[in-house]
């Protein structure tokens, strides 16, 4: 194929989005879930050799040589300090190795998940009480893509005081379905944690995005996996505390967290679309 990396990049990306948005996605979605977790050595061997293949794959940093499943490699853990967490007391860090998708100030209640695609609050999250935190504060949209370590992290220390967990679809969320399906991010399933720091009490609320293949997510603090077997809105009363670091959870495969903040916090100097962060990195700056 000629025209450089970038034409099949793209012609890449689109293939992707044709094989994983015109097909029966939720069945597709059990069906990974099912096969990642065989255990049978060869199934385990083949799939991370072709994933290895298809992705920049890179175990290096994880701190298990060996894995049970496919499964257990995409959820796999990192070697201690792999990921050093920045110290600074003003800084929000970054909750997980991403590609920063689009970021800036929310408008109102308006932000967008691509330029000219725009969404509100109010159909991402649909609880006044909770858009009302963050309502005219800053954002920032983080796509794990799928070979990237998949474990989030708290941006700082936290109380994390609710839960809400949506059911939905299950659309592919890289570049060009978000180009292509609009207010996607509205219709997958996601879980929005609503907390606050432990310093100053103001507002902080994440919105892990789930999507094709990895319809589940993982929250350390609850018990369970939320997942396609729920059905509507649940709401989930916590009294979490979690220190600047820790782990939050993971989802099955990659996907996306939005970082909404409230007014006076401001992204990072070098937080912009396109740029490559890694948990603990700098993502937004509290009010002076």
């Amino acid at each position: 194929m000629t025209g450089g990396p970038g034409l099949r990049r793209r012609c890449l990306e689109e293939l992707n989005f044709l094989v994983t948005n015109r097909i029966p996605r939720h069945a597709l979605t059990r069906f990974m879930g099912w096969f990642s977790r065989l255990e049978h050595p060869l199934v385990r061997d083949l799939s991370i050799a072709v994933w290895r293949r298809c992705a920049d794959l890179n175990l290096d940093e994880a701190s298990a040589t060996r894995f049970a499943s496919l499964h257990a490699c995409f959820i796999r853990e990192l070697k201690e300090d792999a990921r050093p967490i920045d110290p600074d007391a003003g800084v929000l860090a970054s909750p997980c190795d991403a590609i920063v998708g689009e970021c800036g100030q929310i408008e109102g209640s308006q932000l967008f998940q691509a330029k000219g695609y725009p969404y509100t609050l109010e159909e991402l999250l649909g609880d006044a009480a909770t858009i009302d935190l963050v309502r005219n504060g800053c954002y920032a949209t983080l796509r794990i893509t799928s070979s990237m370590y998949h474990r989030f992290h708290a941006p700082y220390d936290l109380h994390i005081e609710r839960v809400m967990y949506f059911s939905g679809d299950t659309w592919n969320v890289n570049p060009i379905a978000l180009e292509r399906v609009e207010k996607l991010f509205c219709k997958n399933e996601r879980a929005a944690i609503v907390s606050r720091l432990a310093t100053t009490g103001a507002p902080l609320v994440l919105v892990p995005v789930a999507a094709v293949l990895v319809a589940s997510i993982k929250l350390g603090f609850l018990d369970g996996t939320l997942n396609l077997r729920s059905r509507g809105q649940n709401l989930i009363a916590c009294d979490s505390r979690v220190n600047k670091g820790q782990q939050l959870g993971w989802f099955e495969h990659g996907s996306t967290i939005i970082v909404f903040a409230p007014p006076g916090f401001s992204l990072g100097a070098n937080v912009r679309r396109g740029v490559r962060l890694r948990v603990g990195e700098p993502l937004m700056r509290m009010p002076p």
